[in-house]
């Protein structure tokens, strides 16, 4: 059973079982421990079914017999077919914990099989019991704070909630490209000056939503290139770089189409005439020339812009103050009045102008609507005109041919004859060259469709390849990092231990299974061939006596002798009878003190005694709360 222990304490450590290095056997299992590795089982095996149940026993008794209640169901549910019940955790029994735990890893997923196959490490340990909390509390549904009581303390934190507010991020893999090298003056950037992520959002409540934002968005990112170059950029035939660089290329003709829209209306109007714009740059220029050369907006320095805006107020006050020194000197309630008045007059001279763009704006509209609608009855005339032309022509050259009517009939006639000949002799013509091109075009379609075909099918065939280079690509990292944990934990491993030590260990305990397996053989022949050997003396035991008492039977109706000798014959077969009968009772006996003593061994390793302790103290305490809760009745 030692090693079937170290067995069922290797997996429960993989689901997240806290089991000491001190303990090597399920006898040394407690309650509380027997509870948390029963539990976690269960969240493995059916989330929804394990994430209500607590770890850890609660402190009241009668809560206890509630959780014991609560893991048998759970463990009924799953599909434990033996005896079960809250005594099993709270009592435990050696051999039905062991049983337990036996089926609770044997039903353990596949996952969780094969991973417990992989490297303990604290990191992998860690990483799975995050895992497997977060799964937990995405279980659980979430509450308000207001409604949340205190048993949902350890599911839903109390703590203060932060609204979800992202803010951007830079990350040095994010510059990164393929096929792009980083300046030297970026690295020494991104290695001396750039702060650490943490440090990047001004609030720091921010930075988890920010590295999930910034996350999610690569995420997103690499999974639409993924889409769009299986869907797209595979029945182009050409590489990414190159499927990158037309794609490019499109979208910056694209906008030089929506720029070279914009801005050949207003390029008419500033220049009387159409203009055609052939690159990005004209396209920037004509939007700069369709403004007048004293309104463009030069970029310039934050000085020059101050230097003009005070140049201008200075111009500004020296004409507003000439007229008032002329005048004479006035008081500063008059200037201010007059101030007033005038920023007034300015406001409704502002108004007016605004409201005559406006006017100007709804005139031009409505004048280029009435413009397109007359451009469009222009066309319409223009093509009903031409109709008209062709018919009055038709009708033109019908006029010319009626003064002769009889002999242009006839021209008509001949015309026609000849037409129709010559059409019939195009017809034969055409049939003698259209059976070959028919064949040849019937030939190159089937071409094509072989082709088209062919490149399905490669093109699904590049499809799988690239799925199972993704896949080997997944498989290559999760065993390259087995790979790395398995080469620490050779380090960590005692040097002392060999592989030849493990390997003669197996081969002592495979050769001590072969000579206990020719041993229980060689006892069950023996037995065999000893029951064999009593039917056989037991078959001519009953023979001999048959015949012996049939010959003394007859002898003794003639002589009295052989008659007391029929009688002590008759006597000490019975004797023998009985004497046989005692034997096998009293080996009977033998096997059921045998069967009693190990029953006892057993009842002694099942600490009955301490279990019956146990629910003493636990009556005990069941009772001091029912008196506690009846004396706060009393008192409420």
């Amino acid at each position: 059973m030692e090693e079937v222990d170290k067995i069922l304490i290797h997996a429960l450590k993989q689901v997240g079982t806290e089991v000491s290095e001190e303990t090597d056997s399920v006898k040394q299992f407690s309650s509380e421990l027997i509870v948390e590795a029963v539990v976690r089982c269960i969240r493995v095996i059916e989330p929804g079914l394990g994430s209500p149940l607590p770890t850890s026993l609660p402190p009241g008794m009668s809560a206890r017999f509630r959780v014991g209640m609560s893991l048998a169901q759970a463990c009924q549910d799953i599909g434990y077919k033996g005896e079960i019940g809250y005594q099993t955790f709270l009592y435990s029994n050696e051999p039905e914990i062991r049983s337990l735990l036996m089926f609770l890893v044997e039903k353990l997923p596949r996952e969780s099989a094969e991973a417990s196959d992989q490297p303990t490490g604290k990191s992998v340990v860690l990483q799975r019991a995050i895992a497997a909390a977060i799964k937990a509390q995405l279980v659980v549904p979430w509450l308000p704070p207001n409604c949340r009581l205190p048993l949902h303390g350890e599911t839903q934190s109390p703590g203060s909630l932060h609204s979800f507010h992202a803010q951007p991020l830079s990350l040095p893999h994010c510059t990164k490209g393929p096929g792009k090298n980083q300046l030297k003056e970026v690295q020494d950037y991104q290695r001396d000056i750039l702060p650490p992520v943490t440090a990047q959002p001004s609030h720091h409540a921010s930075v988890v939503a920010s590295i999930l934002e910034q996350h999610t968005a690569e995420l997103s990112a690499a999974q639409e290139w993924d889409n769009e170059w299986n869907s797209q950029g595979l029945l182009s035939r050409l590489t990414p770089q190159e499927y990158c660089s037309r794609k490019l290329t499109r979208l910056r003709k694209r906008i030089e189409e929506q720029l070279r829209s914009a801005a050949l209306p207003s390029a008419e109007s500033a220049f009387g005439g159409p203009r055609s714009t052939s690159d990005l740059s004209d396209l920037l220029q004509a939007f700069r020339g369709s403004t007048p050369s004293d309104h463009i907006l030069t970029k310039g320095t934050h000085f020059t812009h101050t230097q003009k805006f005070t140049f201008t107020q200075q111009q500004q006050a020296a004409a507003v103050t000439r007229p008032s020194i002329t005048a004479g000197p006035q008081s500063e309630s008059d200037i201010q009045l007059c101030q007033q008045e005038e920023q007034l007059s300015l406001q409704q001279q502002f108004q007016q102008l605004c409201s005559d763009v406006e006017q100007l704006a709804a005139d031009m509209k409505h004048m280029s609507v009435t413009n397109a609608q007359v451009l469009d009855e222009l066309k319409q005339r223009d093509l009903g005109n031409s109709e008209n032309v062709e018919k009055m022509q038709v009708k033109k050259k019908t006029i010319d041919l009626l003064p002769d009517a009889d002999n242009n009939l006839l021209k008509l006639q001949a015309l026609v004859e000849a037409n129709a000949k010559r059409v019939v002799n195009l017809a034969s013509q055409w049939e003698k060259h259209r059976a070959p091109l028919i064949d040849e075009h019937r030939r190159l379609k089937e071409i094509c469709s072989n082709q088209d075909l062919e490149s399905s099918r490669k093109l699904s065939e590049i499809k799988s390849l690239h799925d199972k280079i993704r896949v080997s690509t997944e498989e290559a990292k999760k065993k390259e990092e087995i790979y790395k944990q398995l080469v620490t934990e050779l380090e960590n491993l005692p040097q002392d231990a060999s592989r030849s030590a493990y390997t003669q260990r197996i081969l002592e305990i495979v050769s001590n299974i072969k000579k206990q397996k020719e041993e229980i053989t060689k006892i069950l022949s023996d037995t065999k061939e000893l029951q064999k050997e009593i039917n056989s003396l037991t078959g001519k035991l009953d023979r001999t006596f048959a015949v012996t008492d049939e010959l003394v039977f007859k002898d003794a109706k003639k002589d009295e002798s052989v008659r007391k000798s029929y009688k002590y014959l008759a006597a000490l077969h019975e004797n023998c009878n009985h004497l046989i009968q005692t034997i096998e009772d009293t080996g009977t006996i033998l096997r059921e003190i045998r069967d009693l003593e190990e029953q006892i061994e057993t009842e002694n390793g099942s600490k009955t005694v301490a279990n019956l302790e146990r629910i003493l103290e636990d009556y005990k305490a069941i009772r001091q709360e029912n008196s506690a809760l009846a004396a706060k009745v009393r008192e409420g």
